[in-house]
């Protein structure tokens, strides 16, 4: 094996045309083929047997490669940030157990004012109250979530402050 290295080396920079991935090309095919040194036949072509193993390797590789995008600087992982979804999965959930406690007045006015997008005179006609009752129930409602939620007040909702920091672009230090 080690007799066919000058030749698999050439062969690897002829592929590649990049010294510092040849070395890493042959040894990675010297580990494979000892690995199944079982599987060659004995009276076959050695240098035929580590060629095929490295060309195969290659193109391996190059199909792994061909779906990765370069980025020395950071910029396109940087526009891939997402929130964590279980965050929101666990924020839906208690949610719905919050909102499950508020008296059914209260939680139909906020749902269809908050949710449905419905103006507090439409939902005072649905309701058959005043547009005042409409109001002072989403109010209320709004008030109790925040309590259910240990919030600090009724108009803090989505992501905390630590997740928001986190989604924030780095900032530079040193410039």
């Amino acid at each position: 094996m080690l007799d066919l290295l000058p030749n698999l080396r050439a062969f690897a920079f002829s592929l590649t045309n990049d010294p510092t991935r040849v070395d890493d090309m042959v040894q990675d095919t010297f580990l494979r083929a000892w690995a199944n040194i079982d599987h060659f036949e004995r009276g076959s072509n050695l240098g035929a047997w580590l060629f095929t193993i490295l060309r195969h390797a290659f193109y391996t590789e190059h199909r792994k490669r061909r779906h990765e995008v370069e980025d020395p600087t950071g910029v396109h992982a940087a526009r891939l940030k997402v929130p964590p979804e279980q965050e929101a999965a666990l924020a839906t959930s208690e949610l719905r157990l919050a909102l499950a406690h508020l008296p059914r007045s209260h939680r139909e006015a906020l749902l269809l004012v908050g949710g449905e997008g419905l103006t507090y005179e439409e939902v005072a006609m649905l309701q058959g109250v005043a547009v005042g009752t409409i109001k002072s129930r989403v109010n209320r409602a709004r008030l109790q979530l925040a309590e259910l939620l240990q919030m600090k007040s009724r108009h803090e909702i989505g992501p905390d402050e630590v997740m928001q920091a986190a989604m924030q672009e780095p900032m530079t230090l040193f410039l």
